[in-house]
C-alpha cells in the first residue's frame, strides 16, 4: 500500500473524516442539533462525550487515612487494597461515573485518595464515604422472651461472632418469589462466615438476627431456616431503592480497617469551566506558535507539516474519546507536549531532506533518504520517552498517571503522523512540484 501514495492519501482522508465525526461537539444551528455519534452495542455503550477529570468538571477529592495499628505488617498491604475495592464498590453503587480511587503509602501510613468528578450530589457521596462502616450481626439476648420481634430495642440484642469481615458481598435483585414481591438483598459470606452464620441460624430459628451498621440497627430479618452454604436472602417487600441502599450499607460494613477523613476538597464547576477555557487557549496558542515557526522556517515543507499536525491532533482527540481517557489539566499538558514532539520528528526529517538536496540528489531520492536517516533518531528518542511514560504511569498517582497516558498515546501517534502522513503529502505534492 505504501508503494502507492495516492491510496495512502485516500486512507488518510477517510481517517480524517472519521475523526472529524467523532470529535464533533454538540452544536445547535437554526434549531437543529448536530453531534457526534454514539456507540450502542451489547459489548460497548458510549456517547463519545469527552471525559473530564476533577479539575475540569468540578467535584470532590477526599483523602482518608487507614488505621493499621491492630494489623500485622504482612497484612497491611492486602487490607489497604481490600479497603480500596470496598470503597470503590460503595461509590459505584451511588452511580458515580469513573471514580478515581488510589492507595498512597508514606512510611507506615496508608491513605486512600478518592476523586469524584462531575457528581451531582456531593453531600451524599461524602456522607457515604465518611461512614466508618463497622458491621455487626447480633442476636436476641438469651434472657429475653422468644417473642421479641423487629420492634425490639437495640439494647435487646447482643453481639455474635459474625461481623462485616465475614461478608463477601451483598447485592440487590428482584424477588423471584410471588409471595414476596418487590426486591430482596442477597448475602454471600466467606468460608468462616458461612460456618458462623450456620451456627447462628441453627440457634435462632424463628427469631430475628439484627444487622447493625455503626451501632445503628438497619435491618432485623427473621431466620426462617438453617443456612449452611453461606448464601442468605433478606426479604421484606423492599423497593428497588430500599434494597439498593441496604446492599450499599452492608457492603460498606466489610471494611477491614477503620477509616478517617484527613482532608476534603471541593472544586466547583465554575473553576472547572475556567480551567477548560485556559487549557483551550494554551493549546491554541501552542499550535499557532508551532505552525508559524514551521511555515516561516520551512516554507512549503512547513505547510505540509502543519497540515499533518492538524490531522494528528484530530486523531489523538478521537482516541481519547474512544478509549476513553479522563482528561485533566496534566493530561492536556501531556497532549500539548506530544504535539511538540511530533513537530520535532518533522524537523529532523526536513533537515535531513535539505542536506540531501544540497548534495545534489533528486527530490524523490532526497525524500526517502531523509526519512530513512532520520528514523533511527526519531525511534530512539520516542522509545526513551515511552519508557519514561511507563515509569510515571506505574509509579505515579492521580494527574501524573493522566499526564503519562496522554503523552504516551500522543508519542505513538506522532510517529504515524511524521512517517506516514507527512511523507505521503511530500511524495504527492512536493516531489512533483515544478
Amino acid at each position: 500500500m505504501l508503494k502507492n501514495p495516492r491510496r495512502v492519501l485516500f486512507f488518510i482522508i477517510l481517517l480524517t473524516l472519521l475523526t472529524l465525526i467523532i470529535d464533533l461537539p454538540r452544536l445547535k444551528v437554526k434549531g437543529k442539533t448536530f453531534s457526534h455519534p454514539t456507540i450502542n452495542t451489547k459489548i460497548i455503550k458510549r456517547d463519545l462525550e469527552p471525559r473530564l477529570g476533577l479539575d475540569l468538571s468540578g467535584g470532590v477529592q477526599v483523602v482518608m487515612s487507614l488505621d493499621m495499628s491492630k494489623l500485622e505488617q504482612n497484612d497491611k498491604d492486602s487490607a489497604a487494597e481490600s479497603a480500596k475495592n470496598i470503597i470503590e464498590n460503595r461509590i459505584n453503587s451511588l452511580g458515580v461515573s469513573e471514580p478515581v480511587i488510589q492507595t498512597a503509602k508514606t512510611k507506615d501510613q496508608y491513605r486512600l485518595v478518592i476523586e469524584l468528578a462531575g457528581i451531582s450530589d456531593i453531600d451524599q457521596a461524602i456522607s457515604t464515604i465518611k461512614k466508618t462502616a463497622h458491621l455487626e450481626f447480633k442476636t436476641i439476648k438469651k434472657d429475653l422472651s422468644g417473642e421479641a420481634t423487629f420492634a425490639a430495642r437495640s439494647e435487646d440484642f447482643e453481639s455474635s461472632p459474625l461481623t462485616g469481615k465475614d461478608l463477601k458481598r451483598a447485592t440487590a435483585s428482584p424477588s423471584r418469589d410471588p409471595q414476596n414481591p418487590g426486591y430482596v438483598v442477597n448475602l454471600e459470606f466467606n468460608s468462616d462466615g458461612a460456618k458462623k452464620f450456620e451456627e447462628i441460624t441453627k440457634n435462632n430459628l424463628e427469631k430475628p438476627v439484627a444487622i447493625f451498621l455503626d451501632n445503628e440497627l438497619i435491618s432485623a430479618p427473621t431466620v426462617q431456616a438453617v443456612i449452611a452454604d453461606g448464601n442468605a436472602q433478606i426479604t421484606g417487600q423492599f423497593t428497588s431503592s430500599q434494597a439498593k441502599q441496604l446492599a450499599i450499607a452492608l457492603n460498606a460494613g466489610a471494611l477491614p480497617v477503620p477509616l478517617k477523613i484527613e482532608s476534603q476538597t471541593r472544586i466547583g464547576p465554575t473553576i472547572g469551566t475556567d480551567s477548560i477555557q485556559k487549557s483551550l487557549l494554551a493549546t491554541a496558542v501552542g499550535l499557532a506558535s508551532v505552525a508559524i515557526f514551521m511555515i516561516f522556517y520551512y516554507r512549503i515543507l512547513g505547510m505540509f507539516a502543519v497540515l499533518a499536525l492538524v490531522i494528528y491532533s484530530l486523531i489523538v482527540f478521537a482516541i481519547f474519546k474512544l478509549i476513553p481517557v479522563t482528561l485533566t489539566l496534566a493530561g492536556i499538558a501531556g497532549f500539548v507536549l506530544s504535539i511538540g514532539m511530533a513537530v520535532d520528528a518533522n524537523i529532523l526529517i526536513f533537515e535531513r531532506i535539505k542536506e540531501e538536496v544540497r548534495w545534489g540528489k533528486p527530490k524523490l531520492e532526497s525524500l526517502f533518504a531523509g526519512f530513512d536517516r532520520a528514523w533511527s533518531s526519531i525511534r530512539d528518542s520516542n522509545i526513551s520517552s515511552l519508557i519514561t511514560c511507563a515509569i510515571l504511569f506505574n509509579f505515579g498517582t492521580g494527574q501524573i498517571r493522566g499526564f503519562a497516558l496522554t503523552l504516551a498515546i500522543g508519542i505513538l501517534l506522532s510517529m504515524f503522523s511524521a512517517i506516514t502522513v507527512t511523507r505521503t503529502f511530500l511524495r504527492i505534492f512536493w516531489v512533483k512540484r515544478t
